[in-house]
């Protein structure tokens, strides 16, 4: 049986980890090196969008072609055997993602993790309002990306969510009635807002609890059931999240940070930091900022 390489950048197999969080550039300019086919291949661990602005062709996923009408946004996830075949006019982009800088991971327990874990083709009608927003925010991506201005990871993260968060419901609406019927979901998403609101003030699980109407142990069942994760490791998760963020993508110093995330000592802040991640916040900054070639 022939062996599928596994690359970086197709093409690319450096043995080096990478230097990007977030890469993006024109499908032309990698297709045409390759006479508009891309081979079977795959990708440890990275996720890829490809959005479709003109041309034709087709998407490749374990050997099944499934041709592609622009708009359209392909998403790929991590260790799936595909390829594509493209005409001479394909115009687009294609964004190449670290699996650690996504807002779920492909196939944890979330609805979001569900959709990322598997292969996607969603045409773009652009007469939809949240499809005509997706084509204009995976452009401004692609613009935002090649301009090096200020603020620019801040961007590239804010609309790589929006991106695929959009896509995903759009390609989910055929199953938008059972989705409005499942009460757990709604609680999820309530329980998203809210944490995004108190986050920094280190509210405990039994806050949110109250403020959805529920018991704390219900809440953690919920939790559990849609993450994997009990219901203060989630929470707890967001505070990290954002904590590493900071750290990676700002020039504040670590006690700045400590209190921007609502900790009042930042000896505190640095012992909660090892103790989720086993490094202080300055030891992974600068590790991570390396690994990231920034």
């Amino acid at each position: 049986m022939k062996t599928v390489p596994t690359y970086e950048l197709y093409g690319e197999n450096t043995g080096r980890k990478p230097d990007f969080w977030l890469h993006c550039e024109t499908i032309p300019s990698r297709s045409s090196l390759h006479h508009w086919e891309i081979r079977a291949h795959r990708h440890e661990s990275f996720f890829q969008i490809l959005y479709i602005d003109a041309g034709s062709g087709d998407a490749i996923f374990d050997g099944t072609p499934h041709p592609i009408t622009p708009p359209a946004v392909i998403t790929v996830p991590p260790r799936l055997n595909h390829g594509f075949r493209f005409s001479r006019d394909i115009d687009g982009f294609v964004i190449t993602v670290l699996l650690s800088h996504l807002k779920a991971s492909p196939g944890d327990r979330s609805r979001l993790g569900t959709w990322l874990a598997e292969p996607h083709l969603t045409s773009l009608d652009t007469q939809n309002e949240d499809a005509a927003y997706v084509a204009k925010t995976l452009k401004r991506l692609g613009e935002e990306f090649a301009s090096h201005r200020n603020g620019r990871n801040d961007l590239l993260d804010a609309y790589l969510t929006s991106a695929l968060l959009l896509t995903a419901r759009i390609a989910q609406k055929a199953d938008e009635g059972s989705t409005l019927s499942d009460e757990n979901e709604r609680r999820m998403e309530m329980l998203q807002g809210l944490i995004q609101r108190h986050f920094r003030s280190h509210k405990p699980a039994a806050f949110y609890a109250e403020s959805l109407g529920i018991s704390p142990a219900h809440l953690s069942r919920i939790v559990r059931s849609k993450t994997g994760r009990g219901a203060h490791e989630f929470i707890t998760r967001k505070l990290l999240d954002e904590a590493k963020r900071e750290l990676v993508f700002t020039f504040a110093t670590v006690q700045e940070i400590s209190y921007r995330l609502g900790f009042a000592d930042p000896a505190y802040f640095s012992r909660f930091f090892v103790k989720q991640t086993g490094q202080t916040p300055r030891a992974w900054r600068m590790g991570e900022r390396v690994r990231l070639g920034m």
